[in-house]
C-alpha cells in the first residue's frame, strides 16, 4: 500500500490560532483538496493525524469534530478525493499521553491499522512539529510552506529544516503530490529503460 499521512490545520484547511471549531469555520487551503484527488487517482492512500487539544480544553467536543471531518471528506468527495482515515489526539500537552505530535504514537497506530512499515511512508505538514513527528516515526518528511510558515525568510526556513536532516520542503500540498507522483513515474519508467520527458513544474524547492 502507497500510504501519505498529512497534518491538517495549515496543510487541509486554514490555520486558526483559536483552533477551527465548528464547521463553519473549516475553510480548505486553496489547491488543498484537488491535491489530495491527484494522490488518490494515482494510487495513494491519504490518512490525516492531527493533534486536537481543542477537544482536552473543553473546546469543542466529539460530535463538532466528527462533523468537521464528515463536511471536510464531502468537500474532498467533490474534488474526486477521500481520506481513508482520520486520527486525532485529543489531549493537551499536559496530560503526557504518547500521541500528541511530535511524539509518534499516532503514527505508529496509523502503521498498524494498514500494516505499512513506517519507513516507506510520506508525511507532509505545515509546521516543525508535523517535521519532528515523521522523524520520531522514522518516516519521509516533508514540509509546507504555506500560511503558517509564510513569515520565515530562507536564511530561518534553512535552519528550521536543518533541525530535521532529509526534510523536503514544498510550496504548496499541490507542489508536495505532483514532486511525489513525478518521483514515481520517473521511477517505474527507469525500471522500463525508459526516458521520462521533463517535468516543468516538480513543485519541490530543494
Amino acid at each position: 500500500m502507497k500510504l501519505v499521512i498529512l497534518g491538517r490545520d495549515g496543510t487541509l484547511n486554514e490555520y486558526r490560532d483559536d483552533h477551527v471549531k465548528s464547521v463553519d469555520e473549516l475553510v480548505p487551503v486553496p489547491g488543498a483538496l484537488e491535491a489530495v484527488a491527484r494522490l488518490n487517482h494515482a494510487g495513494w492512500h491519504t490518512v490525516m493525524a492531527t493533534n486536537q487539544p481543542g477537544i482536552g480544553r473543553g473546546l469543542l467536543d466529539m460530535v463538532s469534530l466528527n462533523a468537521i471531518h464528515i463536511r471536510l471528506n464531502q468537500l474532498l468527495a467533490e474534488k474526486g478525493g477521500r481520506l481513508a482515515a482520520a486520527f486525532f489526539c485529543p489531549h493537551t500537552p499536559e496530560e503526557g499521553c504518547d500521541c500528541r505530535k511530535p511524539l509518534p504514537g499516532l503514527v505508529q497506530q496509523i502503521g498498524e491499522r494498514f500494516g505499512v512499515e513506517l519507513p516507506s511512508i510520506h508525511m507532509v505538514g505545515a509546521s516543525l512539529r508535523d517535521l519532528q513527528t515523521a522523524q520520531a516515526a522514522g518516516c519521509v518528511p516533508h514540509l509546507i510552506r504555506g500560511a503558517r510558515l509564510g513569515a520565515l525568510d530562507d536564511e530561518q526556513l534553512a535552519s528550521l529544516l536543518a533541525t530535521v536532516p532529509g526534510a523536503r520542503v514544498h510550496a504548496s500540498l499541490g507542489a508536495f503530490a505532483e514532486s511525489l507522483i513525478q518521483k514515481e513515474r520517473r521511477s517505474k519508467a527507469d525500471a522500463r529503460g525508459e526516458a521520462l520527458a521533463p517535468d516543468t513544474a516538480p513543485g519541490a524547492l530543494n
